[in-house]
């Protein structure tokens, strides 16, 4: 007799598993779209993604900073191994209609016609694979600020996976995933939380957290719905919102861009080679000078730069820092500038971990 077997549709693949682990370690706070690019891309490996058009239509909304353009980026860093491994569109340079040729190129009989380009080229999609991936990852960054010549242009991608160069031409979308970023409902959005420092909505319990979120995407919905057309919203597979980041998420975001500075000291300070601890006070700094309740982390690396990595870059080259050293990085009272040691004691400790690990 015929026996039954539950599966679990929760389980994913491994090449899955691992894309959403590292995503996971590169963008803080935002579970609901990693799950979508994860969902995304795990129908791309196993062949069932629609055939036809692109693997995936993203509309992320969210507040400025809250990590839009990172998760693309993050993408591309746990898959293609480079975070700039996508082709980006800036729709502000697109806001006139005839700007729209420097994407297709111009028409044959146009002045100028040899010497441009298409931005949007089969050869300019295909640039970042690799041997095991075939994946194109295209991003349009704030498409609200387009012009309705790029919209129409997009509903074609969107579609069928396909655009018509200028030249006549044809451009495949259909092994690409298409994100598009715009910051409409962004105010409603952030109306929504009450900060206690800035930029952390407070909330009693889990059940509030949830019901906020699902406010937030009522209101990113209606916004997209206000702005595009009814034939453009009806060819994306997914409206994501992004939460405003809170206290928790920006420390972790701050952990992440830490330690990037330090991998970046390893291996680009070569025989000069140094390690770095930063106190909660210098911590706290930077924080409080990188983010914002209107621009979220977004300014966080620009702080980070000015404040941490200028100043050792001085150390450096005035001969100050040595290689080997272990630098403490702190802050007194509430100076927005930070203090740097050289700490002896942890520099042997440090060396012996080196030693060791190698």
């Amino acid at each position: 007799m015929a026996k039954l077997v539950l599966l679990d549709t929760a389980r994913k693949g491994k090449q899955s598993e691992e894309l959403e682990n590292s995503l996971r370690s590169l963008v803080v706070g935002q579970d609901e779209a990693i799950r979508e690019v994860v969902n995304a891309y795990q129908s791309h490996t196993t062949g069932v993604a629609p055939v036809g058009r692109p693997v995936a239509n993203f509309l992320f909304l969210g507040p400025t900073g809250s990590g839009k353009t990172r998760l693309v980026e993050a993408t591309a860093q746990s898959l293609l191994k480079d975070s700039r491994a996508f082709v980006k569109i800036d729709c502000a340079e697109y806001q006139h209609s005839h700007e729209v040729a420097k994407l297709i190129g111009s028409p044959p009989g146009y002045l100028g016609h040899r010497e441009t380009q298409a931005l949007l080229s089969q050869d300019a999609l295909n640039r970042f694979h690799t041997d095991k991936i075939k994946l194109s990852l295209v991003l349009f960054d704030e498409i609200e600020k387009a012009s309705d010549a790029l919209w129409n242009l997009l509903l074609g991608i969107l579609d069928k996976g396909v655009l018509t160069l200028g030249d006549n031409r044809k451009v495949d979308f259909t092994g690409s995933m298409i994100f598009l970023t715009s910051n409409l409902g962004a105010n409603e959005m952030c109306a929504l939380a009450s900060p206690r420092t800035g930029f952390t909505p407070t909330f009693t319990d889990d059940s509030s957290r949830d019901g906020a979120g699902e406010k937030m995407s009522r209101i990113g919905g209606a916004a997209a719905r206000r702005k595009f057309t009814p034939e453009f919203v009806n060819r994306l597979d997914r409206i994501v919102v992004f939460k405003p980041l809170g206290d928790d998420e920006l420390r972790r975001i701050l952990d992440i861009e830490l330690e990037m500075v330090q991998q970046r000291l390893y291996t680009s300070a070569g025989n000069l080679a140094f390690h770095v601890i930063v106190s909660d006070s210098a911590r706290e700094i930077l924080l409080r000078e990188g983010t914002d309740s209107r621009y979220g982390a977004r300014h966080l690396r620009r702080a980070i730069e000015r404040l941490l990595v200028q100043p050792l870059s001085n150390l450096m080259a005035s001969g100050q820092i040595y290689r080997g050293d272990c630098i403490r990085i702190t802050s007194q009272d509430d100076s927005p500038s930070l203090n740097f040691f050289r700490d002896t004691a942890a520099r042997d400790s440090w060396k012996i971990a080196g030693s060791r690990a190698a």
